[in-house]
């Protein structure tokens, strides 16, 4: 009786309800919530599937070894199809296409924090979608060669929330261009809410760097590094007028680590540890919108004739065929 009165206090873990066990699974790796975790029972399997576990979901650091856009693609599609609308946060590297930015806008109404470093989207895909985002209070628009000024000034209009905005550029980009300040314009005229600016390598003048400072009351860090066309003489100066912003730069210390700025250490190792990551799909690439269509998801959110395969190293697929690692 007593073993029995024992066992009853405890609670199996597939009794759990989806949100607690999405709580627990959000401090697994990515492999581990994809491919560990759905073959461990069913309750797990359908939690996983559900929205409890993709509220955040970051996937910078496998993005940056993905080779295939298409594959980047699907995994996106994936994630914020299992979110349910309830995404809030999304950090991924290098989008290669407008479509993608634009299904991300149209799932993704209560996103909060949006990173997207290295990605090809374009202004007038900005200008198209950004009042679906916001909610926005978190963007990365680092290293984002295709958009300009115009982007700035719409997601400046549109996201009021905004407080945190990194527009960082690769010094290898604009080393010889002449001053451009139309970026720092747009946002000293359309961004008051902002706390933290990063504008690292940007080709901009002191008067636009001391607009922004003027037009942000709220400003708390404004990273300048890398400015060289901002010519700051009396830091006393800024002392007095600004007492509460911390300015960085634009000389630059300790900023360079490593391969940092190297664009092909991302992708360094990317054939061995990429590789282990492997979509298989029957259909053709995406080429219009009519790719993007439900149809394409099956009930449990996943892309129908989509696998996602595991495989550790060179070693042997096992006798299943798909080298699942062991459950837990």
């Amino acid at each position: 009786m007593e073993v029995a009165s024992v066992a009853s206090d405890f609670r199996q873990w597939d009794e759990l309800i989806p949100d607690a066990l999405g709580l627990i699974f959000k401090n697994l790796s990515l492999k581990e919530m994809l491919t560990v975790i759905p073959m461990v029972c069913k309750s797990w399997g359908k939690a996983v599937l559900g929205p409890y576990c993709w509220q955040e979901i970051d996937i910078e650091e496998w993005s940056e070894r993905c080779p295939e856009p298409q594959h980047l693609d699907r995994m996106i599609q994936m994630l914020i199809s299992r979110s349910c609308g309830s995404l809030r946060k999304l950090c991924v590297s290098g989008l290669k296409n407008d479509m993608i930015f634009s299904f991300i806008a149209e799932h993704s109404n209560s996103l909060q924090t949006l990173s997207l470093p290295r990605s090809e989207i374009s202004d007038s895909i900005v200008e198209q979608t950004i009042g679906r985002l916001s909610h926005i209070t978190f963007l990365d628009l680092s290293y984002c060669g295709k958009i300009s000024f115009r982007a700035l000034e719409v997601i400046g209009k549109n996201c009021k929330l905004l407080v945190k905005l990194f527009r960082n550029m690769h010094p290898v980009d604009t080393v010889g261009m002449p001053i451009a300040d139309d970026e720092a314009n747009a946002i000293a005229a359309t961004m008051p809410r902002l706390k933290h600016l990063e504008l690292a390598y940007h080709v901009i003048s002191t008067q636009s760097a001391l607009q922004i400072l003027k037009s942000c009351p709220e400003l708390e860090l404004l990273d300048l590094r890398g400015c060289w066309g901002v010519k700051i003489d009396d830091e006393k100066y800024l002392e007095k007028k600004f007492p509460k912003v911390k300015v960085l730069g634009p000389l630059v210390e300790d900023f360079y680590e490593g391969n940092e700025w190297d664009d092909n250490s991302f992708y360094s190792d990317a054939s061995s540890e990429y590789l282990a990551w492997e979509f298989v799909d029957d259909d053709e690439d995406f080429d219009d919108d009519e790719d993007f269509d439900d149809d394409m998801w099956d009930g449990d959110g996943r892309l129908e004739q989509l696998e996602l395969r595991f495989y550790q190293g060179n070693e042997h697929e096992t006798e299943g065929g798909f080298g699942w690692p062991p459950s837990p």
